[in-house]
């Protein structure tokens, strides 16, 4: 009789594992090509984490002293857009395009200017391009050619613009297959009123240039996941950008506001992402980077992800991120608002914030930057959150635990990171740029 309870509690705790995961990714039916894809998932996340991400973190800091120095002169000679005078890219991520006039008959050079954990993202680099010229969003198991839901569901890499500016309002969440870039260059293009956009079990993906707001929560249904599968899909949580169990993730230069759930939510073994450029308004809960102190597979131990250059702006609460269990270099942001907390974690998160600016609200009880959960302080106290040359302004505390974090050298590189009395050059231009064909970006 007790060898008979064992095993039934056996079965219900691996039940429990596969069901809570998949509830969680909004997944109604979890088929065998799911399954496949997340084994796949698995295989590329523990291929793309970094054991020593320190030195992802040197080198990034490194190629931003390298863009501040050259970019006084290239000031001088830069070509100019009549609308806005001359090119002033101030960071090494835009240093590698956005000066080139003919951007528009060269997209593809995107995809060799990632830095930081996301740096080996190169989207839809080799695949034809496709131009989104239908705003429609009707049928969501066989999407109509011109959409962006038959553009993201189709095989192999692509290459995703847009005809003109438009507005989309998806009737549901987007499930966005690998090797594609969402490039909004050259159009205003905005994601409104409608579901969010998902990376679910996929890999190498960039998204670029457009502006996500007012994201709901939608039904679920059958929906289109890739080019050879339809999936039953749970109610969706209403977040701007949802990454889940995905790999080699970069979002660069998007305008984000206003979501019913989470701007950018990133769980579930999730590794190897870039947030970079992007600015965010009119929040609560930003950025969530794990979603479980109890996730029964910890996969969350192998995310490792760059914040670098984001403008966190007006009407933001908390969560800038809120960190579980990996590894989080925050870099080079300008954080002008919050008005609970700044960077918080749980389950042992290591964080280092270098070169940021930090300006605290006139809220006596928002003044410390950091926030910690689900801990005693003798236990997180020996979490390893560090602040290395961050700009503290009206008040701002920076509560540092834990170990010094200790950074890689290479020969060659510079480890130590431009402090935060640099941020307003580097994040001048964050968010979706206005960008014109036959002119600098």
């Amino acid at each position: 009789m007790g060898g008979s309870a064992a095993k039934v509690v056996f079965t219900l705790l691996v039940t429990l594992a596969i069901i809570i995961p998949c509830l969680e990714a909004g997944i109604a039916e979890y088929d065998d090509f799911l399954k496949n894809q997340a084994e796949e998932a698995h295989t590329i996340a523990l291929e793309s984490y970094v054991p020593t991400p320190e030195f992802v973190a040197s080198e990034l800091n490194y190629h931003v002293h390298l863009a501040m120095q050259n970019s006084t002169r290239r000031g001088l000679r830069a070509p100019r857009n009549p609308a806005f005078g001359p090119c002033d890219s101030t960071n090494p991520i835009d240093n590698c395009w956005r000066c080139n006039k003919d951007w528009a008959n060269d997209r593809y050079q995107l995809a060799k200017c990632g830095k930081g954990f996301g740096r080996r993202a190169v989207g839809g680099l080799g695949g034809p391009i496709y131009v989104v010229n239908d705003t429609s969003d009707d049928d969501m198991q066989n999407p109509k050619p011109g959409t962006i839901r038959h553009a993201v569901t189709q095989q192999g890499p692509l290459w995703i613009t847009f005809s003109r500016s438009m507005r989309i309002t998806l009737q549901q969440e987007l499930m966005i297959s690998s090797d594609k870039t969402i490039d909004g260059r050259g159009a205003n293009v905005q994601f409104k009123d409608g579901g969010g956009l998902t990376m679910q079990f996929v890999n190498n993906i960039i998204i670029h240039g457009i502006r996500v707001k007012n994201i709901v929560p939608k039904d679920g249904g059958m929906i289109r996941d890739s080019y050879n599968h339809v999936g039953h899909r749970t109610r969706s949580d209403g977040d701007a950008i949802s990454i889940f169990g995905a790999s080699n993730i970069w979002i660069d230069h998007v305008s984000l506001s206003n979501s019913a759930d989470g701007l950018i939510d990133v769980i579930e073994g999730s590794t190897a992402i870039t947030v970079s450029n992007c600015h965010m308004t009119r929040h609560n809960d930003v950025m969530l980077f794990g979603a479980s102190d109890t996730n029964p597979h910890v996969n969350d131990k192998l995310m490792q992800i760059t914040v670098a250059f984001n403008h966190f702006g007006q009407g933001l609460s908390q969560r800038m991120p809120r960190c579980r269990f990996g590894f989080f270099h925050v870099l080079n942001n300008d954080y002008t608002h919050w008005q609970i907390y700044a960077i918080g974690g749980s389950s042992k998160p290591t964080i280092l914030s270098q070169g940021n600016r930090f300006i605290a609200p006139n809220l006596d009880f928002a003044k410390e930057i950091t926030h910690r959960d689900y801990a005693t302080p003798e236990q997180w106290m020996q979490w390893q959150w560090q602040s290395d040359m961050d700009l503290l302004m009206n008040g701002a505390t920076f509560n540092t635990t834990g170990a010094p974090i200790q950074m890689t050298y290479k020969k060659g590189l510079i480890m130590k990171p431009r402090d935060g009395t640099h941020v307003s050059r580097l994040t001048r231009h964050a968010g979706a740029l206005n960008c014109y064909a036959g002119f600098p970006c």
